[in-house]
């Protein structure tokens, strides 16, 4: 029988920071949420530069939240 755990859903917040596992190319692990939804729209805390990502992927890949002030 397999262990099909499921996880608690994260909730993801404008503003809050997120460590993903892989690094941006300028080296910064973490991102500002600047628009959540079906896809998220993160900013490299590093250089600024903007990507939009699926949600799924953002919460596959992440290793860290930390919530805005």
């Amino acid at each position: 029988m397999r262990n099909c755990r499921k996880e608690e859903p994260v909730d993801y917040q404008i503003g809050d920071i997120v460590k993903l596992k892989k690094p941006h190319p300028c080296g910064s692990q973490e991102w500002e949420i600047l628009r959540v939804g079906a896809d998220f729209r993160l900013k490299c805390e590093g250089c600024g530069h903007q990507v939009m990502i699926s949600r799924k992927l953002v919460e596959k890949n992440t290793r860290g939240l930390r919530k805005k002030a």
